[in-house]
């Protein structure tokens, strides 16, 4: 028998050779597993962005470090931004946006303004939202989908109150406030207010103001500067911040006790102050001296990628992101995001562990620091 009438391979290997090729399409599409969508909101844009940025850094960093690792079961993650402005019809529309793409869960947002106003939101459609700042009490102890990385305000503004009164010695004080997050400002001021008179200190005046670009900070910071007070306490945004305490070292015509919640607490005080924010007590839950190899190795990533060092907010964001990404990474065939997280409760985070509570709320060491030559020095 000659070769050219030879046949290789019987009627039946043909078939399973044709079957083979024309799946094979399929079979490279089954092979490419679908991303998981991990969603940002927070305030990109305007007075508060250096929040925000900082914030989805961090969480960008985190999604980086999971998909160079294989992604979460073998998923890649895509993360997906939105900027709500500091705009709470903004805020709802990017969240509603979010959960139409189906994300997985929110990191968001960066302030209690934001987050008061879209809770509800997340909580009709079972989406969890994981906030790496937002520290208001008006969302503690609540059956809800809402979880946070931080303490809520009593602990720092307590800390503060302690400090001020206790260990400096003051016992009259002004205090100054934005309306524009009235919700974590109000909060923060009443606890601060409570634990500071409850020590036998006294709050001489209160000036509020909204933020904004036409605020006359000469204005307030007159208002503030009553007869007879030995500092000023601060619950604003670090723009804001810096620029009060500008003006109350040109009208006092000298440094005095000033202490900022830990909203200020970002590079953006001490980069605009100058010199009129050294001597600044600042309430955080962040240590820029922190020595571990796990955040010397964050900060030094950071620093390559985005030109600047980390902030708390960068950190609360990537503690945010690695949470939501572990949980998803153990969660059970069909167990809620929410329940898993619950479930795990304590967790490893950059600077340490942290734990979260039955009703979402975080439990985790708070410090106070104080700007020295253009740094913010751990001081307790």
């Amino acid at each position: 028998m000659s070769m050219s009438n030879k046949s290789f391979f019987s009627p039946i290997q043909y078939v399973v050779i044709i079957t083979v090729f024309c799946l094979l399409p399929f079979i490279s599409m089954c092979s490419k597993k679908e991303p998981i969508k991990l969603g940002f909101v927070g305030g990109l844009s305007g007075r508060v962005a250096d929040l925000g940025i900082s914030g989805r850094n961090g969480a960008i960093l985190a999604v980086e470090h999971w998909n160079n690792a294989g992604g979460v079961n073998g998923r890649p993650v895509t993360l997906v931004v939105m900027d709500d402005e500091q705009n709470q019809e903004v805020a709802e529309k990017a969240v509603n946006e979010l959960i139409n793409q189906n994300v997985v869960a929110i990191i968001g947002h960066m302030t209690s303004a934001m987050s008061t106003r879209t809770v509800p939101i997340v909580n009709n459609n079972k989406i969890v939202m994981m906030s790496p700042t937002t520290t208001t009490t008006h969302l503690s102890a609540k059956d809800d989908y809402f979880f946070r990385v931080c303490s809520t305000t009593d602990k720092y503004a307590a800390k503060m109150a302690r400090y001020l009164r206790n260990t400096i010695g003051l016992k009259n004080v002004s205090v100054i406030y934005d309306l524009g997050n009235k919700s974590y400002t109000e909060n923060w001021i009443s606890k601060f207010r409570e634990e500071f008179e409850g020590l036998g200190g006294h709050i001489s005046h209160q000036t509020t103001f909204t933020s904004g670009p036409d605020v006359l900070f000469h204005n307030v910071v007159e208002d503030a500067l009553v007869p007879d007070i030995e500092g000023i306490v601060i619950s604003a945004n670090a723009l804001d911040s810096a620029m009060i305490n500008q003006q109350v070292l040109k009208q006092k015509g000298k440094k005095m006790y000033v202490g900022t919640s830990e909203w200020a607490a970002t590079e953006k005080l001490i980069n605009l102050g100058g010199i009129a924010v050294e001597g600044v007590i600042v309430s955080q839950f962040f240590n820029r001296d922190n020595p571990s190899v796990e955040y010397l190795s964050f900060k030094e990533e950071y620093i390559k990628q985005f030109g600047t060092e980390p902030g708390f907010a960068s950190v609360a964001g990537y503690d945010a992101a690695n949470i939501i990404l572990t949980s998803l990474s153990k969660q059970q065939k069909g167990q809620d995001l929410k329940d898993t997280i619950l479930d795990i409760s304590l967790f490893h985070v950059l600077q340490g562990n942290l734990s979260i509570d039955r009703l979402g709320d975080a439990e985790r060491e708070t410090h106070l620091s104080i700007v020295q030559d253009g740094k913010f020095v751990m001081i307790y």
